[in-house]
């Protein structure tokens, strides 16, 4: 910190160990749940332990730090995949991002939880953002004239949740790519 309580910008290296601390944390909730010690993240990234607690000094601040990045990385992809592709086509690779995330939440499930009975909100913003993501996809395939427009933004995040919390997991996710699918064809525009 600066003298007037500014945040200094980290120093690239600095920068770069705490996004592989991020990067690793993400792999190792997402396989062990809360089960996972902070010393495995600390190796899968690594780096060392004291590199770990001082970029994230808790077990909390870690998970929260993962949950925030996950949902700023997740609705960053809106904007860049249209960029990229066709926007039917970015609406459904964003979709397998979104499963992605949500896998990766569950690893921490139990973490933001704890989090939140503190009286602390992990959550903050992330449903607007995420309504918002969808939102930017949808704008784009319904100017591309892809997609009908009596199905809002809230209605395909509702659905996509839906999907999530029935088919997380590692073993479900071909089911749930395939309800991904049929959503998604149920949104196309008929000839």
């Amino acid at each position: 910190m600066t003298d007037d309580g500014a945040q200094r910008p980290l120093r690239a290296d600095a920068r770069r160990n705490r996004e592989k601390i991020l990067a690793a944390a993400v792999r190792v909730f997402t396989t062990q749940g809360l089960d996972a010690q902070m010393e495995r993240v600390a190796k899968e990234a690594g780096v060392g332990s004291a590199t770990l607690y001082r970029n994230f000094p808790t077990r909390e601040a870690l998970v929260e730090a993962v949950y925030r990045n996950e949902v700023a990385r997740l609705c960053e992809a809106a904007p860049a995949l249209l960029a990229e592709h066709p926007p039917m086509e970015a609406l459904r690779v964003w979709t397998r991002l979104f499963l992605d995330y949500v896998t990766a939440k569950y690893g921490m499930i139990d973490a933001l939880r704890a989090i939140a009975a503190t009286g602390e909100s992990p959550y903050g913003h992330s449903r607007e953002l995420v309504r918002d993501a969808v939102a930017t996809l949808m704008d784009a395939c319904a100017a591309a004239g892809v997609i009908r427009t009596d199905i809002g933004p809230s209605d395909l995040a509702a659905a996509l949740e839906g999907i999530a919390l029935t088919s997380a997991g590692a073993e479900r996710r071909p089911q749930a790519e395939r309800l991904l699918d049929l959503t998604l064809d149920g949104l196309a525009v008929r000839p």
